[in-house]
This record gives C-alpha cells, structure tokens and sequence, in this order.
C-alpha cells in the first residue's frame, strides 16, 4: 500500500488499508483468538474505530500501526470476555458452547497442534510470535504495536519459540 496521503479523509485511507491489509489482520485475529467470525468482527471494529478516529491520529500514516495495536487489544479484551463467560457457565453448571462453524478449518493436524500450542502460550508471547512470524513485523513494531520494549520483544519471542517447539516437539511424537 502506497504510504497515507497527507489530507486523504478518513474513507479514502481505510479503503486503502482495507484493501491491503483487511486479510493480514483478520489472520492475526484468528491467530490470537482461534475464531474466524469472532476475529473479522475484531477487526471490522478496529478499522470503525480508526475511521472514528482518523481527525485525532497525529501522524495518519502510522494508521496501520494503529490498526494492527487496535486488533491485539480487542482481542485480548474478546478473550478476558469468554473466560468470564465460562467462569460463570462453570458455576452454574451448564455445558461449555460447541465449537463454531469454523472449526472446520482446523482439522489438519499439524495446523491444528501449532493453534493449540500457540494457545497454550501466556498471552504476551502469543502475540509477540503472531506479530514476528505471521506479519513479519520487525521488533520495533512490536515493541510499538504491544507498548513494550525492543528487549521485551526479544524477550518473549525468544520464550515463546522455545516453548513452542518442546510443546510441538511432544505433540508429534505422541501423534506417531
């Protein structure tokens, strides 16, 4: 995507980030949130709220920037939400929600032990590995993206891959 334009109004700027990026970002989500409906709906409401926005941004051209730290909070905040949904569908007895339509495209195995393995990983590494690996960004744009140091960046990434590949390691052997 050619950089935003100075004076560019808020729809001509997220038609073209939306264009290229919409797909990116909803991956990320589902990356972070392992729920393709829940995650395009992560990420329709980051690019209204930048759009909402888009008179405030100091500087329109880190509007990706934005858009990408906007997907990792809704999606912490979407997961906080079902856990206090289980948490009170545990108290009071009741069976846990079937999986979603979705659930389809996870039945490759291999894709579906590196999700779980993923899933299984404290939350900061999570999107710091989804950052890294999915999106390639560099560790000053996570750093920028999750409010965090470059050394936290580097910190994390480092945990989360060693992590992962013990857990995926095992995974495959007892899938054998």
């Amino acid at each position: 995507m050619p950089p935003t334009r100075v004076g560019w109004s808020a729809d001509e700027a997220l038609e073209q980030l939306y264009a290229a990026h919409w797909r990116r970002l909803v991956r990320l989500a589902v990356l972070l949130v392992r729920d393709q409906g829940a995650a395009e709906e992560i990420v329709q409401d980051s690019f209204v709220a930048v759009h909402d926005r888009w008179g405030r941004l100091r500087e329109p051209e880190k509007a990706l920037a934005y858009l990408r730290q906007s997907v990792v909070n809704r999606s912490r905040s979407h997961l906080r939400h079902l856990a206090v949904v289980r948490r009170h569908a545990q108290r009071e007895g009741a069976q846990p929600a079937a999986s979603g339509a979705d659930q389809a495209a996870y039945d490759e195995a291999r894709r579906g032990a590196v999700l779980d393995a993923l899933r299984r990983l404290p939350t900061r590494q999570r999107e710091v590995l989804a950052l890294r690996y999915y999106l390639d960004l560099s560790e000053a744009e996570i750093a920028e993206a999750l409010g965090i140091s470059r050394g936290a960046v580097k910190s994390h990434a480092s945990r989360g891959a060693a992590a992962l590949r013990a857990d995926l390691g095992t995974t495959l052997e007892e899938n054998r």
